[in-house]
């Protein structure tokens, strides 16, 4: 021993054993801190060379710092403190020293700091370079024969800690050479568990790099691993469960899995599975059992995989298993591995379709050159495009050993989906078109030429009304503003239907006539239908037999041949013709509702609004007032003034359909009421996907079960309608519907196809049927199984929607939420790359959901969202124009353009009459700022067209402020931007199979007319220089809750991407924040912190980029609404209704008058809240995700609900080694697993 060490010695225990020195506890704190400090200054000088008899100093020295670790947690603290050069002391000591106690020492010391810390401390050591000192280490070690065994056992511990948080660890031993070592040591050493255990966890960690797990399978490591993993033993569990884990990694290589499959591996897995599943009576052992079931969903991945494990019988026995462990909820692991595996090993099928192309064709006027469409029609007429040749196709292709080492990959997001141009991003005024060109869109803008000197204009005084005798319903704005009371039901003003009416329930039970046209033009004489009436039910309505089905003529359009010479001349505009549909006449009377108007409703103790068509009461202050915002009370109206059911089978005859529809659904003829009642958001239960996975699985095992039996086929014209009584009646020949097949499965249960959008292979979400035949107190299961969407509300507590018939003529017209044991899940029909965009191996997914009718042999009607047909979009602009007063309100209708189909596409303007014909008034006319509204650009987001009908009814009220915003605005409005699709039951595209909102860019004249006639309007005002205020279109939203915004702005989308600091510096007007931020004040379903203003590149051709970059309007905005519900606010917890929907369009209107107001530095000055950019974005929970893929092409960002859904999901998802290091250790090799042990694990 040297002087030095014996020097050092005594000082310290001088130091320690002083008798005249008080410590107290601050003291002593600090004294061992300058011990530790001491200790590492005194390492360092060893390694410098400084200190003679390096190896006895370093080896008391570490072990000094050995025992301040092991005893102190302050000290393991200091040593990855944040400026603390402790660790690179502690390395570079182990890296240069030659003796092995000081290895030992240093080894125990890393092992000791990072295990208390986990990840962050592992991370440390990593970018300290300690993963290289190790591996060298190792393989130094490695060449002594024969090794140190008590090195190698901490040498791996340590490496099995760290390698988890080095991403390139496994690119580093095969550089180095040490990937072979351990394999080698597990090899020679069988027998001793204390050192393979640690090895196997280092050889797991290897294998997450596809290159080692090759490598290591070439020398041998799958038959190794099967040597250590056996039948069920009490003894080495441990051991066992590192192996398994270990295995599993290593046969996620497809090459290890094919010689796992030619060994015969797959029934030794499931084998061994039953063994251990048979004998863990106590489920003490419930990690290993979930090891081997790791193993099999590894081996499954390929190919060859399923097929052995469907030819060794696996579906059976993991089926019979894990029914079987359903009873202990701790096992839920293994029953939910068990489900994925089943689930992939599922043998593809091809859904029962002749071709996955919609059921209709429309040959379009031009071809595109290029795109989706484009491959649709160069498609040879014999391919079969519902299924590639072959599903899966990995076992085909070679391996490909090419390793990224990607370190971002998984530590930071990157969207590459943003734009970080900033020239691109700036918006640049272009016209597009020449000036010329774009005169033609002159005459849709009247109000900017119209003198009103034949008009014979009042003040803007409100006139009295004298109602219309035959309009017997409240004429108020549908909203949500007051809460349904029993109060509610005995007022006068918004009272519910009762079923005590004996004229009103008459008036319910007459069953709509033939829709034949009359012979004469007397469209208004509503006696004629009267007449045709054949039938009458009780009043009482207290059972809907089959009359409903067989007794009642069914609605239908087919006329005679006067008729159809009359429906030859009807008034159809043409391309020719493209001029108003209203003459404005301001001295005319106006006449408020046709005769037929309300026959629905005529009886009912309801009455009528004082004013225009919707009776507002307002607690609002007037325009004057200089509140920061208006407190607008809209009453809830129970009974639609704009629904008219003559006039809507009217309206019907007029639109043309590619199936030449014939009928018309029940819902859309007696209109919507909504319920009285809260629609919660639905509380899903525990395992119901897993239980829906299950019964699938059953159709395999127990085929006989099944009885396949086709019900319902669009593309069989000959299929025979089913006369059992015990066998629902499916029809979606209707406009809007869309159901293509019906499949029976079982009993009570049945298989739905969607169609198609026309001239489109995908985009299957909308549904719109009929259903009849139905027995009560029976669930009936229904399977919509080619949805394509990989998440969907469903999952998160939206429930489909369901109108009864029977409830219609007990006077209770409305949709409704129902559905039980809900949920959206991955299914076992392949989707082919033609169907998929390109790629292969896709699956479809279903939503399933159960009911169970009230009423024997009802009609009830299933959709995806509350329907709104073309059709009624028509009734509703007409019974709006003929309402109106036109002294007070500018209304005009115009046909923008002809549809691919021939339908006309209405443009509305409103605006209130000058105050007289003097040219001070003429001139604020004139001048009003204009705000362009559209939507419905998709045809299957309904809730849009909910949203526009509430915006409509609004501005066209008696309500001061709708007056007061009519004097201050004049509003274009395209209420529906793809006629041609909402028509035919589409969800996305028009009859071009394209998505329209991605066409703004270059809209084509003849493929996409709507579009291009919108764009040009917008260029129009561009080049008179009368720019909007405000652009919104308003769409909905099916992955995400509330009601919101996205709109346009440089520097946040610089912000999101973190690429270009100096954008932070960029001046930019912040106003488009004030509208969204007005509605989150104002409208309760609106939600600011899902609001997003980042520009992406995969929307640069939306409605939202174009018109904001291209038409320079600032106020760009495309408006989102859910199609599930709130999680916030006043419908916090509740599913949105038409009620919300059309309030928020209320809403939006009330926003836009506060916007006005604000914007008048006579009155208001901005508040500096409003525009607080960074704070928002630095608190804002909107996260902007990488665009989605082609099928799944969304108009806005992805959303992913905070719901663990992973549990039940089909995502391959690994674990996270670091975390399970720990199970290997605290597992007992005797004991084994306890159960509360297992219940935390499961927990945690």
């Amino acid at each position: 021993m040297s002087v030095c060490w014996l020097t050092a010695d005594r000082s310290f225990r001088g130091r320690k054993k002083d008798p005249g020195r008080t410590i107290q506890m601050g003291e002593a704190s600090n004294s061992q801190s300058s011990r530790t400090m001491s200790l590492l200054s005194q390492l360092e000088k060893i390694n410098l060379g400084s200190v003679l008899g390096e190896a006895d100093n370093a080896r008391y020295v570490t072990s000094k710092i050995l025992h301040l670790v092991q005893s102190q947690e302050k000290t393991r603290k200091e040593m990855t403190s944040k400026g603390s050069t402790g660790i690179e002391v502690i390395l570079s000591t182990l890296e240069n020293t030659k003796d092995p106690q000081t290895m030992l020492n240093i080894l125990n010391i890393l092992i000791e700091v990072i295990s208390v810390g986990g990840g962050r401390k592992a991370n440390i050591l990593v970018a300290k370079g300690g993963t290289q000192i190790l591996l060298q280490l190792l393989l130094t070690a490695s060449k002594d024969s024969p090794p140190n065994e008590e090195l190698m056992v901490l040498l791996h511990t340590l490496l099995a800690k760290i390698g988890p948080k080095d991403k390139k660890i496994g690119m580093k031993a095969r550089i180095n050479g040490a990937l072979n070592i351990s394999l080698n040591l597990v090899k020679q050493n069988l027998q001793n568990h204390r050192l393979i255990l640690p090895c196997l966890q280092v050889l797991r960690v290897y294998s997450t790099s596809s290159v080692n797990a090759v490598s290591l399978g070439k020398n041998g490591v799958v038959e190794l691993m099967f040597k250590i993993i056996g039948p069920f033993s009490k003894k080495n569990t441990s051991l066992m469960k590192v192996a398994l884990d270990t295995l599993a990694a290593l046969l996620k290589s497809k090459t290890n899995a094919r010689r796992a499959v030619d060994r015969g591996y797959v029934q030794v897995l499931l084998t061994i599975y039953v063994d251990w599943h048979r004998h863990d009576s106590r489920h003490r052992y419930m990690l290993i059992r979930k090891g081997v079931l790791q193993c099999i969903k590894s081996v499954t991945n390929i190919k060859l995989g399923r097929k052995a494990f469907i030819d060794a019988n696996g579906m059976k026995i993991l089926y019979n298993t894990s029914q079987e462990c359903l009873a202990v909820r701790t096992l839920d692991p293994l029953v939910n591995t068990s489900s994925l595996i089943m689930r992939k090993c599922f043998p593809k099928n091809r859904l029962p379709l002749p071709t996955i192309k919609s059921a209709f064709h429309f040959q379009l006027p031009v071809i595109p050159a290029s795109g989706p469409v484009a491959q649709l029609y160069n498609l040879p007429p014999d391919v079969d495009d519902v299924v590639d040749e072959s599903d899966d196709n990995d076992d085909a292709e070679t391996e490909s050993e090419i390793e990224t080492e990607n370190d971002d990959k998984d530590q930071h997001f990157k969207n590459d989906d943003i734009e970080t141009d900033i020239n691109k991003l700036k918006p640049r005024q272009e016209l597009g078109r020449p000036l010329e060109e774009l005169k033609m869109y002159e005459r849709f803008f009247p109000e900017l030429s119209e003198n009103f000197q034949e008009c014979d204009l009042v003040s803007k005084e409100p006139k009295p009304f004298i109602p219309d005798a035959n309009l017997s319903g409240p004429i108020v704005v549908p909203t949500a503003g007051e809460e349904y009371s029993a109060e509610t039901k005995q007022s006068t003003k918004g009272v519910a239907l009762k079923e005590s009416n004996p004229v009103l329930t008459e008036e319910y039970n007459r069953r709509p006539a033939f829709l034949e046209l009359p012979k004469k033009d007397s469209v208004k004489d509503s006696s004629l239908h009267q007449q045709n009436d054949q039938r009458n039910l009780s009043p009482s309505c207290q059972c809907l037999n089959q009359e409903i089905v067989k007794g009642l003529d069914r609605m239908s359009l087919q006329s005679s041949a006067k008729n159809d010479q009359y429906y030859s001349t009807a008034c159809v505009i043409t391309k020719e013709s493209k001029t108003s549909l209203t003459t404005l006449a301001c001295s005319n009377p106006c006449e408020h509702v046709s005769p037929c108007g309300s026959s629905l409703f005529e009886g009912s103790s309801v009455h009528l609004g004082k004013f225009c068509c919707t009776g507002v009461d307002s607690e609002e202050e007037d325009s004057r007032s200089s509140s920061s915002g208006e407190q607008v009370m809209l009453e809830v109206s129970d009974v639609s003034p704009v629904h008219d059911c003559d006039l809507y089978i009217e309206m019907v005859k007029t639109t043309k359909s590619i199936p030449e529809y014939s009928e018309v659904a029940y819902p859309d003829y007696f209109g919507h009421i909504p319920p009285p009642f809260k629609e919660p958001i639905l509380e899903r239960l525990y395992g119901v996907q897993r239980t829906k996975i299950s019964q699938d699985i059953e159709r395999l095992i127990h085929q006989n079960d099944i009885i396949d039996r086709v019900v319902y086929d669009l593309d069989n014209l000959s299929c025979l309608v089913p006369e059992e009584a015990d066998v629902l009646k499916f029809n979606s020949k209707f406009e809007s519907g869309n159901l293509r097949k019906v499949i029976q499965i079982r009993k009570n249960e049945y298989d739905l196809i969607l169609n198609s959008d026309i001239n489109s292979n995908h985009y299957h979400q909308w549904f719109y049927f009929e259903v009849s035949g139905m027995k009560t107190g029976i669930g009936y299961r229904f399977n919509i199984i080619n949805c394509e969407k990989s998440n969907s509300q469903f999952n998160y507590g939206m429930q489909p929607l369901m109108y009864s018939v029977q409830e219609a003529l007990n006077s209770r017209p409305c949709w409704t939420r129902v559905g039980t044991d809900i949920c959206y899940y991955k299914n076992h029909f392949s989707r082919s790359s033609i169907a998929a965009g390109g790629q292969k191996g896709k699956s479809y997914y279903t939503i399933t959901f159960t009911v169970t009718f009230q009423h024997k042999d009802d009609v009830c009607y299933f959709a995806y969202h509350y329907p709104y047909t073309y059709s009624t979009l028509k009734m509703h602009l007409q019974k709006l124009e003929s309402m109106h007063n036109p002294q007070q309100i500018y209304f005009r209708q115009d046909v923008l353009c002809e549809t691919l189909a021939g339908n006309s596409c209405p443009l509305v303007t409103i605006t209130a009459m000058p105050e007289s014909n003097y040219y001070e008034h003429i001139c604020q006319f004139r001048n009003r700022p204009y705000v362009f509204l559209s939507a419905r650009v998709h045809p299957g987001e309904t809730n849009a067209s909910w949203v526009m009908k509430g915006t409509l009814e609004y501005l066209m009220s008696n309500n001061p402020s709708a007056q007061c915003l009519r004097e201050s605005y004049i509003f274009k409005i395209i209420p529906m931007l793809n006629p041609d699709g909402v028509i035919n039951g589409n969800h996305r595209c028009s009859l071009s199979g394209e998505d329209l909102n991605r066409q703004w860019q270059n809209p084509n004249p003849d493929l996409h007319p709507t579009i291009y006639h919108a764009k040009g309007l917008l260029q129009y005002l561009a080049a008179i220089k009368r720019l909007p205020l405000v652009y919104c279109d308003y769409h909905g939203h099916s992955r995400k809750k509330n009601v919101f915004m996205y709109g346009c702005s440089i520097k946040e989308t610089m912000w999101h991407t973190n690429v270009n600091a100096a954008a932070c510096d960029l001046m930019e007007d912040p106003c488009y924040r004030v509208l969204p931020k007005i509605l989150s004040q104002t409208a309760p379903a609106f939600c600011m912190g899902s609001c997003s203003f980042v520009v992406e590149k995969s929307k640069e051709s939306t409605a939202r980029v174009v018109v904001w970059r291209e038409i320079g309007v600032q106020r760009s905005y495309t408006m989102e609404s859910t199609l599930c519900g709130c999680d916030q606010g006043k419908y916090k917890g509740l599913q949105i209704g038409t009620r919300e929907l059309e309030e928020m369009g209320a809403k939006f209107c009330v926003g836009l008058l506060r916007l006005k107001r604000m914007s008048s530095p006579l009155e208001y000055s901005l508040p500096s809240s409003l525009l607080d950019i960074e704070n928002e974005l630095m608190e804002s929970s909107c996260k902007v995700t990488s665009p989605t893929t082609y099928v799944l092409d969304e108009d806005e960002p992805r959303f992913l609900e905070e719901v663990d859904y992973s549990a039940e999901s089909n995502d391959d998802q690994d674990i996270d080694l670091a975390d399970n290091v720990g199970d290997y250790e605290a597992t007992n090799q005797e004991d084994g697993l306890s159960d509360s042990d297992s219940t935390r694990i499961l927990l945690s």
